[in-house]
């Protein structure tokens, strides 16, 4: 009887020894595909935040409610545009990498800040179109002709938030003039708020992250 229950008892021993070396089985997990951005923006379709696709904007540029320099309402002649550069403009580079970014603001002898709060930003490739616009009209402070509508294909838009930083993404390799305003009224001497126009010049290449503030004195 014992010599019984000896041989049950080894033979469950060995059982349960062969069951607990058994591993679990080896679950196969399917394999998840990250998804790689493109960053390879095609400039006409890349939209900014804020950015609006049908937003008129007139460079052409000096109206009462805009200001650039300290003689730009005293100057009424009309400076004829120069012929529109086609090739140029089809020459120029569609997709883009590229990011500029920073704040736009004014600032006083003091060293105070009035930044451009949700304000809308533009790029402006530079070409001899708009380089004539930035030297007569924006430098001199002469008011131009209305700039042919062909040229808002190639502006690429934005918008400040409310401490007046900006950001441009899916910029292609060039230079363009940056463009903004900033709404100033007694602090800069005016009887009345006025659009305060800042432009400069700024040039990017490749996926290039430009950090660079839009600002003058006054």
């Amino acid at each position: 009887m014992l010599k019984s229950l000896y041989t049950i008892f080894l033979f469950s021993s060995i059982l349960l020894f062969l069951t607990g070396c058994v591993g679990q089985p080896k679950v196969s997990y399917p394999k998840t595909k990250i998804k790689e951005n493109n960053l390879n923006v095609l400039w006409a379709e890349n939209k900014n935040v804020y950015a609006d696709e049908n937003d008129n904007v007139d460079v052409s540029d000096l109206s009462k409610d805009v200001t650039t320099t300290d003689t730009a309402q005293n100057a009424p002649q009309i400076i004829e545009r120069v012929a529109f550069p086609t090739g140029e403009y089809n020459a120029l580079v569609r997709t883009g990498k590229g990011t500029i970014q920073g704040q736009i603001y004014l600032q006083d002898t003091y060293g105070k800040k009035i930044y451009g709060a949700k304000t809308r930003l533009y790029l402006n490739p530079v070409t001899s179109y708009s380089r004539q616009w930035y030297e007569q009209s924006y430098t001199n402070g002469r008011k131009m002709q209305k700039a042919d509508s062909r040229l808002y294909n190639y502006l690429k838009f934005t918008a400040s938030d409310d401490t007046g930083a900006f950001a441009f993404y899916g910029v292609p390799s060039g230079r363009y003039y940056l463009i903004g305003t900033v709404v100033c009224g007694a602090e800069c001497g005016y009887a009345s708020s006025k659009n305060v126009r800042i432009a400069t010049e700024v040039f990017i290449q490749g996926n290039q992250i430009l950090d660079r503030d839009l600002n003058r004195g006054i």
